[in-house]
């Protein structure tokens, strides 16, 4: 069920790569106790400026169901930010969001 959108402004990075490290990373975690639930995407912004140099960034948000601790969407937010900066070593920003989704949040699968 958890959603991860990654929004960045196109480096050379990987971003399958990182889709599937974080992929990797929330499905290991003990909050994600259905990992085939998740879904991670992955979003280039044609155009972007930021303060900071180098003027690149990365920045994902995290959807769940609501239920969880602000400690726990603490600990998600890190991994997801540690991995993210594992495999982009040389972006300038990267930055992490949690929310919940709507409670009614509905989906369908064949």
């Amino acid at each position: 069920m958890p959603h991860v959108r990654i929004e960045h402004s196109g480096s050379d990075a990987d971003m399958t790569t990182l889709c599937e490290a974080v992929f990797d990373s929330l499905a290991g975690h003990d909050a994600i106790p259905h990992p085939e639930t998740l879904k991670i995407r992955s979003y280039r912004c044609e155009a972007h400026r930021i303060g900071t140099l180098p003027d690149s960034f990365a920045h994902a948000r995290l959807e769940l169901l609501p239920g969880r601790s602000e400690r726990m969407k603490t600990d998600l937010a890190q991994l997801i930010l540690q991995t993210m900066r594992a495999h982009l070593p040389t972006v300038g920003s990267l930055s992490v969001d949690v929310a919940d989704l709507s409670p009614s949040y509905v989906k369908d699968l064949l």
